[in-house]
């Protein structure tokens, strides 16, 4: 049974995620890597999940989207329970994650076309996807060159790319934009908030603080699979007066201990 006491999106359909009550504890680990965690994303939202290296951000997006299953909690995607319902819910989620989930020697345009294959899309549908999502990542001249020789930018777009070819209405992001150009960070930031602005909801991880600040809806910071604080980036500086900035309200939540 989904849970009734959390609020609706404001169109009153259930939120695209709700996570409740995760707890995941890896063999032999100090600390579980998800300790009661909570997490909501609305339609036109943009969730950033925040949190220093092992903090329990990629062992989120993995529960949430079923690579691994919590040893406690419930996931639903669009009111639908993802570990009783998993074909149902995983065709409404897309999946962009922080590895380069893409054939090397294949071309964007064959990669797109095998996982559009994978969502059930084909014929003159699939090819309108491919073209658009393309166009959408700045890639429709280079739709037929292999992955292999694309740059960290290029390949970092074509990820998305494939993350977004079934219009899912909630998107998962795992740092779409670590180690890449100025100009391919700024295009993927560009597009997220075109898509959000059309009703995507997104779960976003990032280590870049200026981009949480600007981007997210919402962000919860986690640590040791705690979260230890959520809210709109505005009310939470507000109401912590001496950070001047979201990056040095996640240091003093954190602590500026080296996390390797």
């Amino acid at each position: 049974m989904a849970p009734s006491s959390y609020p609706e999106s404001r169109d009153h359909q259930p939120p695209l995620l709700e996570a409740r009550g995760l707890r995941k504890r890896y063999r032999k680990a100090t600390f579980p890597a998800l300790d009661n965690v909570d997490l909501t994303v609305h339609r036109g939202e943009i969730l950033g999940l925040l949190g220093p290296n092992g903090a329990g951000k990629t062992t989120a997006i993995s529960v949430m989207t079923s690579l691994l299953r919590p040893d406690e909690g419930t996931v639903f995607i669009g009111g639908l329970d993802l570990f009783k319902q998993p074909r149902r819910a995983k065709a409404a989620f897309g999946l962009v994650p922080q590895d380069i989930a893409l054939y090397p020697r294949l071309t964007a345009r064959e990669n797109l076309h095998y996982f559009g294959r994978l969502c059930g899309l084909g014929g003159g549908s699939l090819q309108k996807r491919i073209e658009k999502c393309l166009q959408l990542t700045g890639l429709e001249n280079r739709a037929d060159q292999r992955i292999e020789t694309f740059s960290g930018g290029m390949k970092r777009r074509a990820n998305l790319a494939a993350g977004i070819l079934h219009e899912p209405p909630l998107l998962f992001l795992d740092e779409p934009t670590v180690g890449i150009d100025a100009q391919s960070r700024n295009m993927i930031l560009e597009k997220l908030a075109l898509l959000r602005d059309q009703g995507m909801g997104m779960l976003y991880t990032t280590h870049y603080m200026e981009e949480a600040e600007v981007l997210c809806s919402q962000v919860a910071i986690i640590d040791e699979g705690r979260i230890v604080d959520r809210g709109l980036p505005r009310q939470l500086l507000e109401q912590n007066a001496e950070c001047r900035n979201l990056g040095e309200l996640f240091l003093r939540l954190t602590g500026k201990q080296l996390r390797d």
